[in-house]
């Protein structure tokens, strides 16, 4: 039997985050849900709200919090460039104050903790793929810096409680992640070209489309999140989550054009500052250490996320 853990989610009203509520609720452990809902909604998390071990609280982790738990899963940061570009600071505070509360936390509790760092801090890469040794190109002074480098502190703080409290910690490097409850304006290229597909509008492509992405269906990043919050206590990470399946944005938008059964057109823009031109795991750690790696295909994952975009659409 397993025993019942009391398990704090910060960033729990969130798309990945509601996931993985559920996902921990199902494994019967106690769930506390925390969330400033600056783009987390009550609509990801309502059908979880009936459940005795599930609790929600409004809370933003740039502030302290106390409560007591036996581990925490980190998740809490806008994770779309529209919204964490909308406050640059406050994203940097997220990632920094944030990680500086949950460790505390941590620390005071004796609590394992997991840190959901990204695939963001490898820059544009000079490797392909990306592998967890790789220092990544990032530009501390461009407009993505404060995800950027706001995660690449997150993950200096963990490993410095790690060596100097040492804190039982997990960091998990997240590579696009994609599924039901994705957030229809937040500008990721997935939710804006089934958005746009179902509406009739033309498919926005940056650049010459040829720039390439890795896109991890969310059931199989919970997983991993899972496993490796539950691995031994030496994998601390970082590993690399995604999905190495590589695919340009093109593709992407004709497969999209396909299941949705849409005749809109594809329409050119420049591309952003500092956009990665490669965006690939190397997963070998998570197979060694975790025994993950994705099972759903992008085909049957966009069929998921299309049929939630078109209910939402429809209310």
């Amino acid at each position: 039997m397993i025993s019942r853990k009391k398990i704090l989610v910060t960033g729990g009203a969130g798309f990945l985050g509601s996931h993985l509520c559920e996902r921990l609720l199902g494994d019967g452990h106690d769930v506390l849900c925390v969330d400033n809902m600056f783009t987390g909604t009550k609509q990801n998390i309502v059908h979880l709200l009936h459940n005795p071990y599930f609790e929600f609280l409004r809370h933003d982790v740039t502030f302290p919090l106390y409560v007591e738990v036996d581990e925490i899963y980190n998740l809490a940061c806008p994770a779309s460039p529209v919204h964490y570009q909308y406050d640059p600071v406050q994203t940097t505070k997220t990632s920094v104050h944030g990680a500086i509360n949950m460790l505390g936390l941590a620390k005071r509790t004796q609590a394992k903790i997991l840190q959901a760092s990204t695939s963001e801090v490898y820059g544009d890469p000079e490797i392909h793929p990306q592998t967890e040794s790789y220092r990544g190109n990032v530009n501390p002074t461009g407009p993505r810096a404060c995800y950027d480098e706001g995660k690449r502190c997150a993950e200096t703080l963990f490993f410095d409680y790690y060596r100097q409290h040492r804190l039982n910690i997990r960091v998990a490097r997240i590579f696009n992640t994609y599924g039901p409850r994705m957030h229809p304006d937040d500008g990721r290229v997935v939710s804006n070209f089934i958005v746009q597909a179902l509406k009739g509008e033309p498919l926005t492509i940056y650049g010459d489309g040829r720039q390439t992405r890795s896109f991890c269906y969310a059931d199989d990043l919970i997983d991993g999140l899972v496993r490796l919050m539950n691995a031994p206590d030496r994998v601390t990470g970082p590993v690399n989550l995604g999905n190495p399946s590589e695919f340009s944005m093109l593709q992407l938008a004709e497969l999209v054009l396909k299941l949705t059964g849409s005749k809109s057109k594809l329409v050119n823009r420049p591309l952003p500052e500092d956009d990665p031109m490669q965006r690939c795991p190397d997963i070998e750690l998570a197979k060694k250490e975790l025994g993950w790696q994705p099972k759903v295909p992008l085909e049957r994952g966009l069929q998921e996320a299309i049929a939630y975009f078109r209910a939402t659409l429809r209310d």
